[in-house]
């Protein structure tokens, strides 16, 4: 049996039952209607967050064709300027941020504001939370950054993410100590545009069918075609982790940091004995990162936007959509800030210089086989650990696919077939999230930051490994329709996406 059908065989079998499953967990409807974007209680509490003299911060994003220059390498891709990542935005903790997108594309395109408990009505999922933005059109968000952290905004139509429509959004927190001389904002990505494929070359090899030209008016999620997998290669005997299980199903031919490929890396600079803080920022589509610094110990201060207890790590590794803040104390010399594609053959790599000289012929740190943390390691500081409470609903997604054909499922169903999970405004929200798959998900929710039952770090988007269960709860505080889906583009466009519905 060949190594991807024996996947769709052991991955498919535990499928059947998926349903019953989900209804002995108590996911059934709640009856009365759906909250929407549009509903009055939804600018309600936006007004409510509105302060006066609110400072306001304006950001200007267009999306359009550009030629990038990855460090030697021209491609032709899309782009909200001529650099990658796109504009780094930064506000403070309570600002009003107001960004004016044009769409400048030949298709219709979104900005959705990942890890943001925002308005739902700025949310930015084409179908779900606002019409897509046309070509030529334009669309203003408009909404209060309610918490400081290390966020990123990126397209939520179709497959627009694994192009370069993404970038940083920095909230800072004005009665933040600091202590550091520097902060780094290190954005991580898998690339493949401009080189010969483009995603929706991988998507229709998948199966998938068209995405980033299709309909975007369902989120995140196009119509199926399941063909075959000639002339892809998936991978399979290669792109395996034993971390992780299965690390993807996509070849890329460049990994980025900071935009840039490891022949022409970027350098920060510092002098010896400085403290940095490095925001490590997964923005690949079907690649996860062990990352490193070369000679140093990392202490991780934050995940996902909330402080963590400290933790001394050689190595992290980072999922798609994760961030994690780091501060680093820097030696004297150059080292190689190393991000390795999990289970892949290939890395990013950048340089961190506090003198003179240049970086060892092997460049690959041993910090990334030693210690390695993972999200679900860390722990909650204590004024973010979210306070004891009985939960009101409890609530289960079971996470199964097939690679031939082609489809990744919540509950035994695929988007936009698989059942919405409905809460009411008030509950306490208990959910387990169930990978059923012998591959790694990192699923996200939109709109809220939910705490890990095991230890309580808060997140808002989790690595869950094959054949792990990990219990999430979070307060339902934030009315509106809410996506939530894996952070693998390609597993989200084949359907492991569904809903978390606010009723009244």
């Amino acid at each position: 049996m060949s190594e991807v059908n024996r996947r769709s065989f052991l991955v498919g079998s535990v499928l059947a039952g998926a349903g019953v499953l989900a209804a002995c967990a108590g996911s059934g409807s709640l009856g009365g209607s759906p909250v929407t974007a549009s509903s009055p209680i939804v600018r309600r509490l936006e007004q409510q967050r509105r302060t006066p003299g609110q400072p306001v911060v304006s950001a200007r994003l267009t999306p359009r064709p550009v030629d990038v220059d990855l460090g030697g390498r021209i491609v032709s891709t899309w782009g909200y300027d001529q650099n990658l990542p796109g504009p780094l935005i930064r506000a403070r903790a309570g600002d009003l941020l107001r960004v004016q997108v044009h769409n400048r594309l030949e298709v219709p395109t979104s900005v959705h504001w990942h890890g943001i408990a925002l308005s739902n009505d700025m949310d930015g999922v084409p179908g779900l939370t606002q019409d897509p933005i046309a070509p030529g059109a334009g669309f203003t968000y408009e909404f209060t950054v309610p918490d400081a952290g290390t966020y990123f905004y990126h397209s939520h139509s179709g497959l627009q993410l694994d192009r370069g429509l993404y970038g940083a959004l920095i909230v800072d927190d004005p009665h933040e100590p600091g202590g550091y001389d520097h902060d780094w904002v290190v954005v991580l990505d898998d690339w493949l545009d401009g080189t010969g494929r483009t995603p929706d070359d991988v998507a229709r090899q998948l199966g998938i069918g068209s995405s980033t030209a299709g309909d975007t008016s369902r989120p995140g999620m196009s119509g199926m075609d399941h063909g075959s997998m000639d002339g892809m290669d998936m991978g399979e005997e290669t792109m395996r982790s034993p971390v992780l299980g299965g690390a993807g199903d996509v070849t890329y031919p460049h990994f980025l940091v900071a935009g840039r490929v490891p022949q022409d890396p970027m350098v920060w600079t510092a002098a010896p004995r400085q403290r940095a803080r490095i925001r490590f920022v997964n923005a690949g589509a079907d690649t996860a990162f062990r990352v490193a610094l070369g000679g140093h110990r990392m202490t991780v201060t934050h995940t996902d936007g909330f402080p963590v207890v400290p933790r001394d790590t050689d190595a992290l590794l980072i999922g798609m959509g994760e961030r994690f803040d780091v501060l680093v104390t820097l030696g004297d010399g150059v080292f190689p800030l190393f991000a390795q594609a999990e289970g892949k053959t290939g890395h990013g790599q950048a340089v961190v210089r506090t003198a003179a000289g240049a970086l060892p012929p092997q460049s690959r740190p041993g910090e990334l086989d030693r210690e390695v943390l993972l999200g679900t390691d860390l722990s909650p500081r204590e004024q973010v650990r979210l306070p004891p409470k009985d939960n009101d609903r409890y609530l289960s997604a079971d996470m199964g696919g097939t690679m031939s054909p082609y489809r990744w499922t919540l509950n035994g169903r695929a988007h936009p077939d698989s059942a919405p999970l409905d809460v009411r405004e008030g509950q306490r929200v208990r959910m387990r999230l169930r990978n059923m798959s012998d591959m790694f998900h990192p699923m996200h929710l939109h709109g809220h930051t939910f705490a890990l039952v095991d230890g309580g770090v808060r997140k808002d988007t989790v690595t869950i490994r094959p054949m792990r269960t990990v219990e999430i709860e979070f307060d339902a505080d934030n009315p509106g329709q809410w996506a939530m889906h894996c952070h693998n583009a390609y597993h989200q466009e084949a359907g492991m996406m569904t809903t978390v519905s606010y009723r009244t």
